[in-house]
């Protein structure tokens, strides 16, 4: 397999989670989001990635673009360990974490939007960054109070075995600290994230060990 990836994407990120949790090897193949106005749009990843985003995975002939489809797409070639609960109400809890990161709280902070909101508006760094903490903040306080009151959580976001949520919160915690938002204000989200921190699969996909990393 092999994954086209940026360190610090955290829809890469998640797609490595996933492939770790599945032991499974890859090639990673580095995309520069940033350097000489960005490799994602250089015609040759172009050809891969019409979108210009990460991650993409290659899988012989297959070839699988966004995070989401992705993990499932794994979980369902590579069933073991499974990354999606048994039963039906508890996929659709799962699921329902993951796109309420996915959807609600990650395109709001992507970095083109923000380079759009930057030329077109005038908006500053500063002003960014106090975009990206209102909206994971007003992300998170909804999702602690979900986590906090959930009967079905264990040490993950659902049970005691990591699935799709946990492969979805990990990367957005990253994300929220590296903006300087206090964790201590979601304390179950925070004691998830530690839980995760623990497990090679997690700790391995984390920005600062991948190859590109700067």
């Amino acid at each position: 397999m092999k994954l086209y990836s940026y360190f610090r994407s955290s829809a890469a990120y998640r797609a490595r989670i996933a492939l770790n949790l599945k032991g499974l090897p890859y090639e990673y193949l580095p995309v520069h989001l940033v350097r000489d106005g960005g490799e994602q749009h250089a015609p040759a990843y172009r050809s891969v990635a019409p979108e210009g985003l990460v991650p993409v995975l290659v899988d012989g002939d297959t070839t699988v673009h966004q995070s989401l489809a992705i993990i499932e797409y794994l979980d369902e070639t590579h069933p073991q360990p499974p990354l999606l609960p048994p039963d039906a109400a508890g996929r659709a809890a799962v699921r329902a974490i993951a796109l309420d990161i996915a959807c609600d709280i990650h395109p709001l902070c992507n970095t083109r939007v923000l380079k759009y909101l930057g030329a077109n508006y005038g908006l500053q760094k500063e002003g960014s960054e106090d975009w990206i903490r209102h909206w994971i903040g007003t992300g998170f306080a909804a999702l602690e109070t979900r986590l906090a009151h959930d009967p079905a959580r264990g040490a993950f976001c659902h049970g005691d075995a990591p699935t799709l949520a946990d492969i979805m919160l990990v990367p957005q915690v990253f994300n929220a600290r590296r903006f300087g938002i206090d964790m201590g204000r979601f304390p179950t989200i925070a004691a998830i994230d530690a839980h995760c921190a623990e497990l090679a699969a997690f700790a391995d996909a984390a920005p600062a060990k991948q190859p590109d990393a700067e």
